[in-house]
């Protein structure tokens, strides 16, 4: 009887046993940055299995039957990850790596040490920002998307031309260094056109670095720099279009193309087209309210498959833009005239860059660039004729060696510059005679990184430049990065920075015809001490997330080249600066990421900016133009999943800020109001493909005085009266010595408006 059992329950009895021998059980750990990722959810889709990972970003899945699975790993404040995993019999070990998704930042940058490093690792902090970010508050330029970026502010430099440049921490455009894809591409010419017309799809991200780089990047880079980062074409979508309008009558579209000539050769193709030719007077000063433009910009990038994944990639630009603002009457027939005012600006522009990594054993890189910028341009009857030329080239080599990252590099750079104003004329026998400035900037810089512990990072680096107008320029460069665990990280950074001054090229105050320039001396180049301290921390309580960030710093000025308004009222005294300037301040960046779909992306910014001047009995402090003590942004989003509808709600805020009066009689207040552009914007999803939004910008409708521009009814001064030292006297058609000038301005002068949109993609 047993004999005729046994076989029975052991047949039976075989299903059970290869079950339990089909189950297997997966574990790991999760992580962001070779940190761990607690509290993050684990689970095999189409199964209700499950884990929640530990302290330590560890997980574990018991009792998993066999087979092929996808995992999904989600944690608040991070990009989901799903991934393909094959479970076999016994123990499966994974590694699941998650990118922050708090801000839509990315982890690698390279604007910080010139070499690709995770941004939690870099010693030198660094701001990352994706599209994902600008789209919340879509903008037809990056000048105009950065507005939402805490302690950076696009300054509108004139009310009638609308032309501008960037603030980093209360300093001004000058000492903001611009970068395409590494290369110091947008000189001070042209930073306002550099930051206009790159095609929004063809951004991958945009990396700020806030305090002086020159150890790394040369002249202008004191304040910081601003590195826009393409695509690569191997990774980018196959076709993306986004268009936008406004109530305004505006037009925008980006355009992206995705094609290949060989099997190892990609392109990229880009069109950014901008045109608003509506002109608006709702202040009824008699000037156009908004500048009107008409630009576009094609950029085409290539890149090369090469044996064993060496780099070789290629772009080039072209920009044209016509924008003119004025009287509401001008016509391109009074271009230059006295009849009626006007400020024309005809920009051509174009660019190469390029990267080609050495077929060599050592990592040698060899990148290069190639600029020429074209302005004609009219200030009512006054002209300016500007031409720029930039080659640059640069070998640099990237070594690891145990516990040393090195990078060393031998730049060379030569600028071509001619205009038609005294800045290019020299005398020659009693003559003044047009000379273009040609200058050559040969230099060589190293840099180690070293971590001397699992904790401690330390980066020091050297460079030395020869300007072959001003001579020797040293930089150096220290920075010291403590991180006791994933959660916080310290990191303290020391160096100088150096200007070689173009003085006409940065600022469009000396241009608009209003003002006589006058320069004092030879203007000796700027130079400046930083330091800097941040804190970055970042956890998780119960589901949500929250991340924030500290900075404070400090720079000193020497030789600080002060634009002077007041001494006298019709002209603009260049000189360098009898004493220091300083500027310090604590800046302040927050993430929360809610369990719901709720986030919040925050900061302000507080600076304290002044020039000291040494005077006969002492000295004398003031504070620069310009310039605001308190500013601050934010981003509220919220997601409705249901209807696969986004709101965000944009905005910044920037506390009174010193303007430039006309005369001692000016009613106008010496001081800005505080004020505030907020925005709203929905985003309704349509398939995987396709999103249409819409919103309102500007919600409170501010705007600047209406007298912001000083006797727009007289803009060539005819019925002003002058004493014999050029300053306006007042008559009874003139009570308060005024004279025409738009220079005071803090604020964009466009209203509230609608706007409606459509972005569609093939991947």
């Amino acid at each position: 009887m047993l004999n005729r059992i046994l076989p029975f329950l052991i047949l039976s009895l075989c299903p059970v046993l290869l079950l339990a021998q089909s189950k297997a059980t997966v574990y790991g750990k999760v992580l962001s940055d070779s940190v761990a990722v607690p509290y993050a959810s684990v689970g095999l889709l189409g199964t209700n299995l499950g884990a929640v990972t530990s302290e330590d970003g560890s997980f574990i899945l018991a009792d998993v039957p066999v087979g092929k699975y996808y995992i999904q790993v989600t944690a608040v404040g991070y990009e989901k990850i799903k991934q393909v995993v094959q479970v076999k019999n016994g123990k499966n070990q994974l590694e699941i790596k998650m990118l922050s998704a708090a801000s839509g930042l990315q982890e690698v940058v390279i604007s910080g040490t010139l070499k690709p490093v995770s941004k939690m690792q870099s010693p030198v902090p660094v701001e990352v920002y994706t599209p994902l970010f600008f789209k919340k508050n879509p903008t037809p330029s990056i000048f105009d998307a950065l507005q939402n970026v805490n302690g950076v502010r696009p300054q509108i430099n004139c009310n009638v031309c609308n032309t501008g440049d960037i603030h980093i921490n209360g300093l001004e455009g000058p000492y903001t260094m611009v970068l395409i894809d590494g290369m110091p591409i947008v000189s001070a010419l042209s930073t306002v056109y550099g930051l206009s017309g790159i095609p929004n799809s063809l951004v991958e991200r945009v990396e700020i670095v806030k305090g002086p780089a020159s150890t790394l990047y040369g002249s202008e880079a004191v304040a910081g720099l601003i590195n826009i980062i393409t695509k690569n074409p191997d990774a980018a979508s196959k076709f993306t279009a986004d268009v936008m309008g406004t109530t305004w009558q505006e037009l925008n579209v980006d355009l992206g193309y995705k094609f290949n000539i060989a099997k190892k050769a990609h392109s990229l193709l880009g069109v950014n087209y901008y045109n608003y030719q509506h002109p608006l007077d709702k202040n009824h000063d008699g000037f156009t309210d908004v500048t009107l433009q008409h630009r576009i910009s094609i950029f085409n990038k290539w890149s090369f498959k090469r044996k064993l994944d060496r780099v070789a990639n290629l772009a080039a630009r072209f920009y044209y833009e016509d924008r003119w603002g004025g009287q509401m009457n001008w016509e391109p027939k009074y271009r230059g005239g006295n009849e009626v005012y006007g400020e024309s600006i005809y920009t051509k522009r174009w660019e190469l860059i390029g990267n080609y990594q050495l077929p060599a054993s050592e990592r040698l890189m060899f990148q290069y660039s190639l600029n020429y910028h074209d302005q004609n341009s009219a200030y009512g009857d006054t002209w300016f004729l500007a031409t720029q030329k930039i080659a640059f080239g640069q070998l640099t080599w990237d070594k690891e060696i145990k516990f040393h990252s090195l990078v060393a590099g031998i730049p060379v750079r030569y600028t071509y510059y001619d205009d038609n104003t005294p800045v290019t004329n020299k005398e020659k026998d009693g003559i003044f005679v047009n000379q273009a400035q040609e200058t050559f900037l040969p230099g060589i810089f190293i840099q180690d990184e070293y971590a001397f512990h699992r904790n401690h990072t330390l980066l020091m680096g050297l460079r030395y430049d020869y300007n072959s107008i001003h001579g020797n320029i040293f930089t150096p460069r220290i920075a010291y990065k403590w991180s006791p665990n994933y959660k916080h990280v310290l990191r303290l950074n020391a160096g100088t920075g150096y200007r070689v001054v173009s003085l006409f090229t940065e600022d469009h105050a000396a241009l608009t015809g209003a003002r006589d320039v006058i320069i004092k001396n030879d203007l000796k180049p700027e130079k400046s001490w930083n330091i800097n301290l941040n804190y970055t921390n970042k956890f998780n309580w119960g589901q949500s997330f929250l991340g924030f960030d500290v900075t404070a710093f400090y720079t000193r000025f020497s030789n600080k080249i002060i634009p002077d308004y007041e001494t006298n009222y019709q002209q603009v005294i260049y000189d360098n600066l009898d004493g220091y300037a300083i500027s310090k301040g604590l800046s302040m960046n927050m993430d929360i990421s809610f369990r719901f779909p709720l986030k919040i992306i925050a900061g302000m910014t507080y600076t304290d900016v002044y020039q000291v001047e040494d005077e006969e009995g002492g000295q004398r402090r003031s504070r620069p133009l310009l310039t605001e003590k308190i500013s601050g942004t934010w981003v509220i989003s919220y997601n409705i999943k249901p209807l696969a509808l986004s709101v965000d709600y944009t905005g910044n805020i920037y506390g009174p800020m010193k303007l430039p009066l006309v005369s001692d009689l000016d009613p106008r207040p010496e001081n800005s109001p505080v004020w505030s552009i907020q925005n709203i914007q929905f985003t309704k999803k349509i398939g995987s493909q396709c999103e249409i939004y819409a919103g309102i910008k500007n919600l409170l409708n501010f705007r600047p005085r209406r007298d912001a521009i000083a006797r727009p009814f007289d803009p060539f001064d005819k019925d002003v009266s002058f004493d014999q030292q050029g300053n306006a006297l007042p008559t009874p058609g003139n009570p308060y010595a005024l004279t025409f000038d738009p220079s005071y301005v803090y604020a964009p002068n466009q209203g509230i408006r609608g706007f409606v949109g459509a972005r569609f993609s093939i991947k």
